[in-house]
């Protein structure tokens, strides 16, 4: 007797199983709806938009594939997306590392008040908005009166003037940024480090294994899952950083820290080539699913699946 048979001669038993879709559709609903007017309305209308040329003045143009093909020869781009890259990469690194180390440094205080401050301590400047951050930093790096310059000066270090030097702009971001959004890393590695069973960790102390050995062999593969998952949250972060940039150098020197999102800005808000906009907000979609679809191709190598 198959389910359906079964169903039309119980009619509570269809009534009950609909019901319960129904539910399902009703809980899910708020974020699927919340998916369609954010996520996949503005991606639909972005591939539209960029078929068109538009400057929000006048009525878009139908130029076809012209703005995809314009990207190729864009000169800027380039060095664009050589920043993007060079911050993405750096941003991964500190943020797993540091966040790492914290998150070790912290789990071992004994003492929960100690414990439970430092924790607050460390996640603090991931409230402060990026604002108030640029603001901050711009202060405490000026080459005049900022803090950098005169303790520099007292031990007699010349500082450089880190956001209009070319080869010191972008470094001074990455700091930035990892002084601002390392507590999120911090808390996610420290969530991930509690997960570890204790049993396991004293089993290998038990059969000899020094403090290194243990978190090589035990803490770290048991933690490759966060590991993963920090490592794909922190790339698609850092390549949408944008607000740091566009308050302290707006892209300069000559393009040093202009990234790909604030690119789209200038040439969507400022140029106001909207199509072309879209074409440049299309690629970087592309590049961060195609990043992250060979990051999931590769964990099989180093992630531990239990």
């Amino acid at each position: 007797m198959t389910e359906s048979t079964m169903l039309v001669r119980r009619p509570g038993a269809m009534l009950r199983r609909r019901r319960t879709e129904a539910a399902g559709w009703m809980f899910v609903s708020p974020a699927l709806l919340l998916f369609l007017v954010f996520i996949a309305g503005p991606f639909a209308f972005a591939i539209v938009l960029a078929l068109f040329k538009w400057d929000l003045l006048t009525d878009p143009q139908f130029i076809g594939f012209d703005n995809f093909a314009a990207l190729f020869a864009d000169p800027v781009l380039p060095q664009v997306l050589g920043n993007t890259f060079v911050f993405a990469l750096a941003s991964v690194v500190t943020h797993i590392v540091f966040g790492l180390l914290l998150a070790i440094a912290v789990n071992r205080v004994v003492s929960r008040t100690l414990n439970y401050f430092l924790r607050v301590a460390i996640f603090f400047p991931f409230l402060i908005s990026w604002a108030a951050v640029s603001l901050l930093w711009k202060y405490v790096l000026d080459p005049t009166f900022g803090y950098v310059a005169q303790y520099g000066a007292v031990v007699g270090i010349d500082t450089p003037n880190f956001f209009t030097d070319p080869a010191w702009a972008l470094p001074a971001i990455i700091v930035i940024d990892l002084w601002h959004t390392l507590g999120f890393t911090f808390i996610i590695m420290l969530a991930g480090l509690q997960t570890v069973p204790t049993e396991l960790l004293e089993a290998a102390r038990t059969d000899g294994a020094n403090a290194w050995q243990t978190f090589w062999r035990v803490t770290l593969p048991l933690m490759s899952p966060t590991l993963f998952f920090a490592t794909i949250i922190t790339f698609i972060g850092a390549f949408q950083i944008f607000e740091p940039i566009q308050i302290i150098t707006q892209g300069g020197p000559n393009d040093a820290t202009k990234t790909i999102v604030m690119y789209l800005y200038e040439r969507g808000f400022q140029a106001f080539d909207m199509g072309y906009a879209a074409a440049v907000a299309i690629l970087v979609f592309v590049i961060v699913m195609g990043v992250t679809l060979l990051q999931f191709i590769g964990r099989r190598k180093w992630v531990h699946e239990a």
